[in-house]
């Protein structure tokens, strides 16, 4: 079915979010950044003011302005200059907003902020108790996010006309995730009135083991559970499939599993599923039951405080949904150059698939030499955003012949569904990190 213009904002003449990179300095050196890692190819730099100028034609188009890439938008001096020319542009009802971690947030700051039309201000808080916060966030402390929060509803309180929300973003990992009902509490009693809570990406390899979320998508493992249902009354028992997978003379009762594992998958063809069945026979279940009672215990808490929560998936969603490009987004660098979305708008590696992966941006043009309309608009970056609405490339994450050539390269050329977006080993479209849009 083709979407209307109307139906998905993608497919406008103008973007309907911009993503505004600010600056990539920031004043901490928290442990999960991916500027900590030594195989980042960030620069550090600020964004110009003929930069943030030259998308001024796309501000009355905008339904979002988020302020904030890599670094921490309260670095740059002319911060509340950039909300104010773009809150005179912008729709009544579009937003302005960013996320910060909070420490440059005094009373004379957040009162600028507020007076400069900011809507919607996030920030990064990882626990409530002093000692994990501490550990995660280097540099800060709880009681720097409290000052924030003091300093914001004060601002906010004060101009009775501000629409102000102030929320936070919460990195679940497994060693803070039982922290997370508690920290929500936290937020909400002072002054939070929304919470997003975003799965961890390893950029480091040290950071694999710290992943809360699942290593199959949610349809595999339905599939897998309804299987396992089948084998327990058929006698089988699946965990010896790998012992007897490539066992030469198999016995009666060998060759029962290794035949029920064909049907299996071949049930998971037929229904364009896609199965690992090592990680999946290896799939912590006791972990993602507790992991779930947590989220359970989130939400209820944020019933209860009145906090509009957003929790990502714990296991990824087969069906996928790029937001970013659905959404209408355009991402744009301290530098003027413009991606289209947050998986392609560095130069990192991460582990989010089990194995190492080199990610370069993917730049559309630059705002130095072209308009911000022009660029949305160009041949390039349209069919750019309408192959990705298609959702024809693979699912890299269940792959069993993973990392293979296509996605494992230095510059990344096709897929093999001989696509030229390298969305098959993108885990944003699956639900498991989210951000402020």
């Amino acid at each position: 079915m083709t979407l209307s213009p109307v139906e998905n904002p993608g497919l406008r003449n103008h973007p309907s979010r911009l993503f505004v990179e600010v600056t990539t300095h920031c004043n901490l050196g928290c442990a999960m950044c991916v500027k900590q890692t030594k195989h980042h190819g960030m620069t550090e730099g600020v964004m110009a003011e003929e930069t943030f100028t030259s998308l001024t034609p796309a501000f009355p188009h905008l339904e979002a302005l988020i302020l904030n890439g890599i670094g921490e938008p309260l670095l740059h001096s002319k911060l509340e200059s950039f909300i104010r020319r773009a809150r005179k542009l912008m729709p009544a009802t579009g937003w302005i907003g960013f996320q910060s971690n909070g420490l440059l947030l005094n009373e004379g700051r957040a009162a600028s902020l507020v007076e400069a039309g900011l809507d919607r201000i996030c920030i990064s808080m990882d626990s409530a108790s002093p000692e994990t916060f501490r550990r995660l966030r280097e540099g800060g402390e709880v009681g720097d996010i409290e000052r924030a929060f003091a300093a914001l509803t004060a601002a906010r309180s004060t101009h009775r006309d501000s629409r102000l929300e102030i929320g936070i973003e919460f990195v679940v990992m497994r060693d803070n995730i039982r922290e997370l009902p508690e920290a929500l509490r936290w937020a909400a009693r002072r002054g939070a009135s929304f919470a997003i809570v975003t799965q961890l990406v390893p950029y480091d390899e040290a950071h694999v083991s710290h992943v809360a979320y699942d290593s199959n998508t949610d349809e595999a493992v339905a599939l897998f559970e309804e299987w396992k249902r089948i084998a327990s009354q058929e006698g089988i028992d699946l965990r010896r499939y790998r012992e007897v997978a490539f066992t030469f003379g198999r016995t009666t009762d060998e060759q029962r599993i290794v035949a029920f594992v064909a049907r299996m998958k071949e049930h998971a063809l037929s229904r364009n599923i896609f199965i690992n069945l090592e990680k999946l026979l290896g799939r912590d279940e006791e972990w993602f039951t507790e992991a779930a009672g947590i989220f359970a215990e989130a939400r209820a808490v944020a019933a209860e405080e009145g906090l509009d929560l957003k929790l990502p998936e714990l296991v990824p969603r087969e069906k996928r949904r790029c937001e970013f490009v659905e959404g209408g987004g355009a991402f744009v660098s301290w530098d003027g150059d413009v991606h289209p979305c947050y998986f392609l708008w560095h130069r990192y590696q991460c582990h989010v698939q089990g194995w190492s992966q080199l990610v370069l941006p993917k730049s559309l043009g630059n705002l130095g030499s072209r308009g911000i309309i022009d660029i949305w608009n160009d041949t390039v970056f349209r069919e750019f955003r309408e192959n990705v609405l298609l959702y024809d490339y693979p699912h890299c994450f269940s792959c069993t012949l993973a990392p293979c050539d296509y996605v494992q390269t230095d510059e990344f050329e096709q897929d093999c569904h001989i696509r030229s977006e390298p969305c098959g080993s993108c885990l944003w479209c699956m639900g498991v990190f989210q951000c402020l849009q």
